[in-house]
């Protein structure tokens, strides 16, 4: 405990500093607002909700949340990344639906998936009927 409360990590901090810019509130979220324009903040919101689902999924996974199935009918690239990691477009067909499922999500630049592969979803309990990737099932 320090003299002016708890102590937080830098984690804790990184997370305070990323949430702030992510909903554009804030001295980090105003500035960085500011000068990026409207555009590119929507990228950067974008790229830090992908690596916050990467944190749902593993908690998620922890749990015990079932995965779904699905086949990946294609991959594009957005030219961003998250610690180093591609962040891609991915359409996907579920197993025993006929709809596709499109997401954008963090992906290891070692385990990238090709069209035809197969991979894991589970359902976001955060948005009804969405879903979040959560690998190909071969832990790294």
């Amino acid at each position: 405990m320090g003299i002016f409360g708890r102590r937080r990590s830098r984690e804790e901090r990184a997370a305070e500093i990323a949430g702030k810019v992510a909903s554009g509130k804030g001295l980090y979220g105003r500035t960085t607002r500011a000068f990026l324009g409207g555009q590119d903040f929507a990228r950067v919101q974008r790229a830090i909700g992908a690596h916050r689902s990467g944190n749902d999924v593993r908690q998620l996974l922890a749990a015990g949340a079932p995965t779904i199935p699905a086949v990946v009918v294609s991959i594009g690239d957005t030219g961003q990344l998250v610690n180093f990691d591609p962040v891609v477009d991915l359409v996907l067909t579920v197993s025993g639906a006929a709809e596709y499922v499109a997401l954008q999500t963090v992906v290891s630049k070692l385990r990238i998936p090709r069209s035809g592969d197969q991979v894991l979803l589970i359902a976001d309990p955060g948005r009804p009927g969405s879903y979040l990737y959560a690998g190909d099932g071969v832990a790294p």
